[in-house]
């Protein structure tokens, strides 16, 4: 069992993901509800889209824990779990009464995990969100062309990325305790999480001491890595390259590796480039990656980017299209996959969400709608914690639930 004391995206990614690998989690909300039940609200007075897709498969109660009831049932839910989650601001939990020291009293078989924005230190105190964290830990100095700002990726690497690498370290110490038989504390800051993501940048910096980064498509070198745009900045070098017929997301991203360069002279209609001195190893090519690209593009702006990525597949040359939001949805490789799911809702009705990501032979996952609030307080006050039915009304005109 998970106690879910997690709030908005990062410590909902995790909890929600354990309730795909076969966690029953319980989502412990203050009576007024996670706030994202009213964020970004497209049908007035259902829960959000933000809410629905990140606590799939958890039941939800509520509970005001600054009442002295309600500490009590905390302290109840506590005993009976094996992780507590939570993600509110520093030292919150502590406040309420709930001291690592106090919960290992409580459980001292207890995973307790903390996600906040940031380790012990000058930012400790700093609010955490996910660009934030991508400002912090190396996403946006290094994202963007160069020459222009610094940019965000869309990817939700602060928050759900943080999500994940809680979940890892949950699972961890779950194992450890079955060798232990005690719980300990996990926690995980944004910072650190991107910061792990952006790793490659790190060792780009390290680099930069012995020269410029011949991988990069840029000119001038500082003493700090550069934003290079779409270069994929690794051994083999990579670039988005416009298709027919020139919409916002007709693009293909193409790999050249050194085995990959001759069908593709070929293929762009350059077969002469192939044994060309000037052109046929990498590292005659590094310092033309600019003109390289240019190339393939002058060859893949006359087809639409389904006919590139045939093309570029047939010859065994790595890549892939530009996705928009809308091909994602409707694909249908997605859906068999059961990654782009639908799922019935009883107030909003039918709504589309990611599935699970990881695939476990013995343990298939099945996707539920998200709980409405409260609407298991009834089974879990009553049928599991022991409290009496005729309790559970007054508990609620006193504001514990």
């Amino acid at each position: 069992r998970v106690l879910d004391m997690t709030h908005v995206q990062s410590g909902p990614s995790a909890t929600q993901l354990l309730a795909w690998l076969g966690a029953d989690v319980v989502k412990l909300e203050a009576p007024g509800g996670d706030i994202t039940r009213r964020q970004l609200r497209d049908v007035p007075g259902v829960d959000s889209l933000y809410f629905t897709m990140l606590n799939a498969n958890k039941r939800s109660i509520t509970l005001n824990t600054k009442t002295p009831r309600g500490r009590e049932i905390l302290t109840d839910l506590i005993a009976r779990s094996d992780v507590m989650v939570e993600n509110f601001g520093p030292g919150a939990i502590d406040r309420m009464g709930f001291t690592w020291e106090r919960i290992q009293e409580i459980n001292p078989r207890i995973v307790y995990a903390s996600i906040k924005g940031f380790g012990d230190g000058p930012y400790t105190a700093f609010k955490a969100y996910e660009v934030v964290a991508q400002a912090m830990g190396g996403s946006m100095a290094t994202t963007g062309f160069e020459g222009g700002p610094p940019m965000a990726t869309g990817a939700q690497i602060g928050d759900s990325g943080t999500g994940v690498h809680a979940v890892a370290g949950i699972l961890a110490a779950l194992y450890q305790r079955t060798h232990t038989g005690r719980g300990q504390r996990v926690q995980v800051a944004m910072q650190h999480a991107v910061l792990n993501l952006c790793r490659v940048k790190l060792r780009d910096q390290q680099r930069l001491a012995h020269g410029p980064l011949a991988e990069y498509p840029n000119e001038d070198f500082t003493d700090e890595v550069p934003r290079s745009g779409n270069a994929s900045g690794g051994g083999q070098p990579g670039w988005a390259v416009k298709c027919a017929p020139g919409g916002p997301n007709d693009y293909v991203y193409v790999i050249v590796q050194p085995v990959g360069w001759q069908p593709l002279a070929q293929l762009i209609g350059h077969p002469e480039l192939a044994d060309d001195p000037e052109w046929a190893t990498p590292e005659a090519r590094l310092p033309k990656l600019a003109k390289m690209f240019q190339l393939i593009e002058e060859w893949t702006t006359t087809q639409p980017k389904w006919r590139v990525l045939e093309e570029l597949n047939r010859h065994n040359i790595p890549c892939g299209p530009i996705l928009s939001t809308k091909e994602i949805i409707d694909d249908e490789s997605l859906k068999a996959n059961e990654i782009v799911v639908d799922v019935d809702h009883p107030e909003r009705g039918t709504y589309t969400t990611v599935g699970n990501p990881l695939k476990l032979s013995d343990s298939p996952t099945t996707i539920h709608r998200s709980p409405l609030l409260g609407e298991h307080n009834h089974d879990i006050y009553t049928t599991e914690l022991g409290i009496h039915e005729d309790e559970l009304p007054g508990l609620k005109a006193q504001g514990v639930i």
